[in-house]
């Protein structure tokens, strides 16, 4: 206030909150340059089609189960957005997994993933068949590819989502993500604008049940570019040597934390691990003191995981770490501290030094 006067500053981000609170009715929102859409012009639910090498990456498979729940409560359909080079298998494998229509951008410039390439391809596509929903994951590629359609669109985009609704009174999809850091659940919407944008933490939905045979209707896109549209060059693609990890994939997880003392801590995590035919998992602490890589780290900041059998060892069970591994179908905590939080989530619970619970339990697994 100056003078008695509300004055509304250039960090205003035209939400309305203060519309609806003010209880003198002295606050007006008025239309932004952005808001003039006709919102009933936008119809269906898109998925955006992550493919790399030409594999169908595993998110797009599980936002195509979500979205396919989200169009039968709206009452639409769901279609995949699939852009690249030659990669006509992967259209019946979309259909097959639930997609109504597939959008097929086939152009040798989209071989390899660019900003500039996969932005105009997508941008021209939804400024045509003005989808009413965009899905895409919330991988690098996805972070990357969601701000930049979003800022072309005019519209907002909810990252890192962790949950998707339909609100039944007015059908906006409700977005649900972690905020301040993990300690509460945030659930957002974009009422004036379209499409409703959400990139998706990989792991958290389920995958779509494939139907071999299944088909639909095949949408061709048109893309070409001029000399130089695409800022960016791919010169080599470089995997990194050693073994790899799928976090979201595994059935079994065997994760430490700052209870395993030291990267030593984890050859025994790793036998376990073996012994069950899973893999191994770390939190943030022990990827931030350098004792394991970041692309085994699970929670708000790493990787989501949903396995059959998660065994937290030595992890005392902070929020953040909670919030990516707290949906896995049995969760047994392994820990010396009776009063660990990890406790609170865990269907089965082993207070003792991780040292010697899990030698025993791979004594009793040779047993067996």
């Amino acid at each position: 206030m100056e003078n008695k006067i509300a004055v509304i500053g250039p960090g205003c981000t035209n939400c309305g909150v203060c519309v609806d609170s003010c209880p003198f009715d002295a606050i007006e929102k008025t239309a932004t340059s952005m808001s003039n859409v006709d919102i009933s012009l936008y119809h269906g639910v898109w998925v955006f089609a992550e493919q790399r090498r030409g594999e169908l990456m595993g998110v797009s498979i599980e936002l195509l189960g979500e979205g396919k729940k989200l169009a039968n409560e709206i009452g639409t359909e769901v279609c995949a957005v699939l852009c690249g080079d030659n990669v006509d298998n992967l259209v019946d494998e979309l259909f097959e997994y639930g997609a109504d229509k597939v959008y097929y951008a086939n152009s040798p410039d989209l071989s390899t993933y660019t900003s500039d390439g996969y932005t105009k391809a997508l941008y021209l596509a939804i400024l045509k068949y003005k989808p009413e929903i965009v899905l895409m994951g919330a991988t690098h590629i996805g972070r990357d590819l969601g701000p930049s359609i979003a800022v072309k669109c005019g519209t907002g985009l909810t990252a890192d989502c962790t949950a998707l609704d339909i609100d039944p009174t007015d059908k906006k999809l409700m977005q649900t993500r972690p905020a301040f850091g993990g300690n509460l659940m945030a659930t957002i919407v974009c009422p004036e604008h379209r499409p409703q944008m959400s990139t998706v933490r990989p792991g958290v939905m389920e995958k779509a049940v494939r139907v071999p045979g299944r088909r639909g209707e095949l949408v061709e896109l048109d893309v070409k570019f001029k000399s130089g549209e695409i800022r960016q060059s791919v010169l080599a693609v470089v995997q990194a040597a050693g073994e790899l990890v799928s976090l979201t994939d595994a059935e079994i997880i065997v994760s430490g934390g700052r209870g395993v003392g030291g990267p030593e801590g984890f050859e025994i995590l790793k036998q376990l691990a073996d012994k069950l035919g899973g893999t191994i998992a770390a939190s943030r602490a022990c990827v931030d003191s350098g004792w394991i890589d970041h692309s085994y780290q699970v929670g708000q900041t790493g990787t989501t995981v949903k396995p059959k059998l998660y065994i937290a060892c030595g992890i005392s069970g902070a929020i953040q770490h909670l919030a990516g591994m707290q949906n896995s179908g049995y969760i047994v905590a392994i820990n010396k501290n009776e009063n660990a939080p990890i406790f609170e989530v865990a269907d089965y619970g082993i207070v003792g030094d991780l040292f010697k619970v899990i030698p025993e339990i791979i004594e009793a697994l040779d047993k067996q």
